[in-house]
């Protein structure tokens, strides 16, 4: 039986406000490659670990309706990932496998609960798209859009936080139905990619405007038709002054609330009342029976250099502190993924 070294990033200190490296710990423990007996688990060779801001609150220690638990101080984190099977007890899997799904953050893991975790079919793409376009975040983009916002051809479409991960796809989702897009982001690179890379009409740094109120009717003098929020806040607040009759906002995330101390108040809500419009908050969990629908979607424009994607790999374990960190600063460009394992 063979025994290898296992390097792991744990969670030392919940977090306080934003995240630091230095709240997480590399350190190194040995695996012995077998399942425990009995199991109808599977062990894996993580590949590719996914960064998402759903992984910031999980850092606290917070009791207040938060979708999943915190992490486990002393435990490694864990998150979406790309695996390759070494040992499986389970019928649904075998030995050679790539896969994704919740996985621990290192080198091995042992994953008893293979619910949320799905065979690989299409491997004439890069792999570690399926953190991101072919992954949860491209299902968060479709779900968002045309589940929850039901789009129509020519509609006028906002999206914050639009070159990041489920951002960047919702844009294109949009302008290849007929839509009007516009797209904020924080740095002047992220703008140029999403009016040069990802044929955005229009986008705007976001850092750069005293007024979103007055950015927001520069860009959209008759309204706002459908708001893909993933930052709330004032951002928020100046859309639903920007609204259309009938306009939908698909609140996805609200990055800027999730390392408040006190998180701020939404203002503006009676414009839901005049315009006749309606905001929904979502989690994609209750849309995966459609992941069949939105493969068969997307597989044909991505083939076809329709739909196009962006990363941004940091690679090594020992990097996915910095990289997790640096998600909410911005830092990224493009969805962030961390390379643990060329295979």
């Amino acid at each position: 039986m063979e025994e290898v070294s296992n390097k792991q990033v744990l969670l030392k200190n919940y977090v306080s406000g934003y995240p630091k490296e230095s709240d997480m710990v590399l350190a190194t423990s040995t695996i012995k490659l077998k399942l425990p007996e009995g199991s109808n688990g599977v062990l894996v060779k993580n590949l590719y670990l996914s960064c998402d801001p759903y992984m910031g609150p999980r850092m606290k220690n917070l009791n207040n309706g938060f979708f999943i638990e915190p992490f486990k101080l002393g435990s490694p984190i864990t998150g979406n990932g790309i695996c390759k099977v070494l040992k499986s007890g389970n019928p649904n899997f075998k030995e050679g496998d790539l896969v994704s799904g919740v996985t621990g953050w290192e080198q091995y893991s042992v994953i008893e609960s293979t619910k949320y975790m799905s065979k690989i079919q299409n491997t004439d793409v890069p792999l570690s798209y399926y953190t991101g376009l072919l992954g949860m975040p491209g299902m968060t983009a479709y779900a968002g859009f045309f589940e929850v916002c039901s789009p129509k051809k020519g509609e006028y479409v906002f999206i914050s936080a639009a070159s990041g991960a489920v951002g960047q796809l919702v844009g294109q989702f949009a302008k290849l139905l007929g839509c009007y897009v516009v797209g904020s982001a924080g740095r002047n690179e992220k703008v140029d990619l999403l009016k040069n890379k990802f044929g955005f009409d229009e986008a705007f740094n976001y850092k750069e405007e005293p007024d979103f109120d007055v950015a927001l009717k520069r860009y959209f003098p008759e309204g706002i038709d459908i708001y893909f929020d993933n930052v709330g806040g004032k951002l928020l607040d100046a859309v639903l002054q920007n609204m259309r009759s009938h306009a939908r906002i698909s609140v996805c995330g609200m990055i800027s609330q999730y390392n408040l101390e006190q998180t701020e108040g939404v203002h503006n809500l009676t414009n839901l009342v005049w315009k006749s419009a309606r905001m929904v908050g979502f989690l994609v969990a209750d849309y995966y029976h459609l992941y069949p629908k939105f493969l068969e979607y997307v597989m044909p424009y991505l083939k076809e250099g329709k739909i196009v994607y962006v990363e941004d790999i940091a690679e090594g374990l020992e990097s996915a502190p910095k990289a997790l960190v640096g998600l909410f600063k911005g830092c990224n460009v493009g969805k962030q993924v961390v390379l643990v394992s060329p295979e």
